[in-house]
């Protein structure tokens, strides 16, 4: 049936794309009605928009022979996938429910990217194996998912502080998780993030040939930058709301450099 509809595996990504939308749109709704009946629809509009990347991930790798991560169109489906995939693991552990109202948004946005990418993207094709540059790439993307969701947090725990220092809480006071407890999501994905960034900037220096110096140095700043906060907080020398105020400002700067990253497609297909 699916042939005769002329179907593939882009459309995967737009019926993700539908779906989280529609889970932002719930979530828009919820908040300026003030009636939150129920977070579970925004879940499972973003757990539908998690299997539709799956399947699109899945079917893309079965076509290339490989993780599907060789352009910009299959990297943001990717680091969308990550995200999305690490909100379902740590959103019941943590109970941040309004977490999902959050990550809505940033999955709709990147995957709205990538379907604009995947409009000037050429043909999926097999590609020559390089272990070094598949776990480069696949490391550092699952990283900027986790980096993605302590930006969120952060925001959410910026958004709880300012309601406590009103003392006039709006309605959202009620529905967000208590500050403690973000501070602490926020610590914990800027460590997971932190460790699967150190394992991709590593091996990117195992790939072989020619180093591109300059994105290597904005790489390792980048690093450095996370480093920093999680050495400030470990130190207790940073307040916790300073912590995800720069969570917030690192992700902006690791979004930068996503003109760097090491794609699979920079080797020769077979």
């Amino acid at each position: 049936m699916f042939a005769a509809m002329n179907w593939s595996d882009r459309d995967w990504v737009e019926l993700a794309l539908i779906s989280y939308l529609i889970g932002f749109a719930y979530s828009v709704y919820s908040l300026a009605t003030n009636r939150f009946l129920t977070s579970r629809i925004t879940f499972w509009a973003i757990s539908t928009g998690f299997v539709f990347t799956t399947l699109f991930l899945f079917d893309r790798g079965h076509a290339i022979g490989r993780c599907p991560i060789t352009s910009r169109f299959e990297v943001l489906v990717f680091m969308t996938w990550s995200m999305v995939l690490i909100y379902l693991v740590i959103g019941s552990s943590y109970r941040l429910s309004l977490m999902g109202a959050f990550t809505a948004p940033v999955a709709s946005a990147l995957l709205f990217f990538a379907v604009v990418f995947s409009r000037s993207e050429p043909a999926a094709r097999r590609i020559k194996v390089n272990p070094w540059l598949e776990a480069h790439t696949s490391f550092s993307m699952v990283a900027c998912g986790a980096f993605a969701l302590a930006c969120i947090a952060g925001v959410m725990f910026l958004v709880q502080e300012r309601q406590l220092k009103t003392r006039q809480p709006s309605s959202i006071f009620y529905r967000l998780p208590p500050i403690t407890a973000l501070s602490i999501a926020n610590t914990r994905l800027l460590w997971v993030g932190f460790i699967l960034f150190t394992v991709g900037l590593t091996t990117g220096f195992l790939i072989g040939g020619r180093i591109n110096w300059v994105q290597a140095a904005w790489s390792i700043l980048v690093w450095c930058v996370y480093a920093g906060i999680l050495v400030a907080r470990i130190r207790h020398v940073m307040a916790a709301k300073w912590v995800a105020t720069l969570s917030i400002v690192a992700f902006s700067l690791l979004l930068s450099t996503f003109w760097g990253i090491r794609f699979i497609s920079d080797r020769p297909s077979l």
